[in-house]
């Protein structure tokens, strides 16, 4: 059976013969478990290229290490090796031609990770953590793009211990992504830098920031010919903005929408307000999804501004979200995210990666 095809094999099971005694709601929507999950808070996932044959997904934690697993169109998961760093990983990322995973540690490193050999090499240094990395694939060079709390953006060629150019920021980097020729990077006190990547990176443009509180994920989305066309931003307030680069019509066309908040406006109980801890655009139809401190993750239609579906509420926040390349499946990540201090922090919780059939959920609303 063939749960990551075509059809929507999994996910639709929501009864269960016993009715809703059960109180555990760690997988309230019946997702698939990955087996063997990081045994601390999961900061970060993704999923192999298109150029790999099959489904690999990739976890980093605040465990240290980064775990890899075969996905199978069954939904089985199998573990398939790990690497050590030593500091939590904050970030990981893949190489094109899916051979090599690059992995983002507080403990000041970037390690390639050959994936054939099993081996992981240093490629980067920084004097602060590093909290993204990214692959650059440009027809006249490809390069590792880290950014560090030590308020510097750095490209690495993975040959050389230097970097072959180290752009400043004016704050700390917070959350950053790429998608050829357009780099994006959002700091601390609300910085926010767009970068062109053509012959080498460089600075393009800084916006004042389309949201008052602080940044916490960034994701590029494409127009319908396949170029990157803007970003939705996250922040720690419940709230996304889609930002366009060259709108035809700047006022209109960027917005900001409100997310991950519980108890509506119209009570007259204080609205509870969480972090927006990752967005994901879907590679086929272009909707994206978030998940929050809430403990949920809701899909949007950006273009109809309209929310497509919210999940069930996980027992405690889900911290990282991905798609797999052709979008069949959407992965996300339950774990504490520190967002209410260490009062909150249960060191007997379980870790959870999901695993949702996303082929038909995150289908954009038809237009009228």
């Amino acid at each position: 059976m063939s749960l990551f095809g075509t059809t929507s094999g999994f996910g639709s099971s929501g009864t269960s013969m016993f009715g809703s005694t059960t109180t555990d709601n760690h997988n309230p929507m019946k997702d698939i478990e990955v087996t063997s999950s990081p045994d601390d808070s999961i900061g970060c996932l993704s999923f192999s290229p298109p150029t790999l044959p099959g489904n690999f997904l990739i976890a980093g934690s605040w465990a240290n290490d980064v775990r890899c697993w075969e996905v199978q169109d069954s939904g089985q998961t199998i573990p398939k090796a790990q690497q050590m760093h030593t500091g939590p990983v904050l970030d990981v990322c893949w190489s094109d031609d899916g051979s090599k995973v690059f992995t983002a540690s507080c403990d000041k490193t970037a390690k390639m990770w050959d994936l054939n050999s099993n081996q992981a090499i240093q490629i980067a240094q920084h004097d602060a953590p590093v909290k993204t990395i990214h692959w650059i694939k440009a027809p006249n060079y490809s390069c590792v793009m880290t950014g560090s709390w030590d308020k510097t953006l750095k490209f690495w060629d993975t040959r050389s211990s230097n970097p072959m150019m180290v752009l400043q920021l004016p704050e700390r980097c917070y959350c950053a992504d790429v998608i050829y020729p357009m780099a994006v990077v959002a700091t601390a006190e609300r910085g926010l830098i767009v970068y062109q990547l053509e012959t080498q990176p460089s600075e393009f443009r800084r916006i004042e920031s389309p949201l008052k509180h602080q940044h916490r994920c960034v994701a590029i989305f494409k127009d319908k010919q396949n170029k990157p066309t803007g970003f939705a931003l996250g922040s720690i307030e419940g709230r996304v903005a889609i930002h366009y680069i060259n709108p035809p019509n700047p006022a209109k066309d960027n917005f900001t929408f409100k997310c991950h908040r519980s108890n509506g406006t119209n009570t007259s109980a204080p609205q509870d307000i969480y972090a927006v801890n990752g967005i994901a655009f879907h590679p086929v139809h272009g909707t994206l999804a978030t998940v929050g401190s809430d403990g949920r993750f809701s899909f949007w239609d950006k273009d109809a501004r309209t929310k497509l579906k919210t999940s069930e509420q996980l027992d405690q926040p889900i911290s990282a979200c991905c798609f797999n390349h052709n979008g069949n499946i959407f992965a996300y990540a339950s774990s504490y995210d520190w967002s209410k201090g260490h009062e909150f922090y249960n060191p007997q919780k379980k870790n959870y990666i999901f695993l949702r059939n996303a082929a038909e959920e995150l289908k954009p609303r038809n237009k009228k």
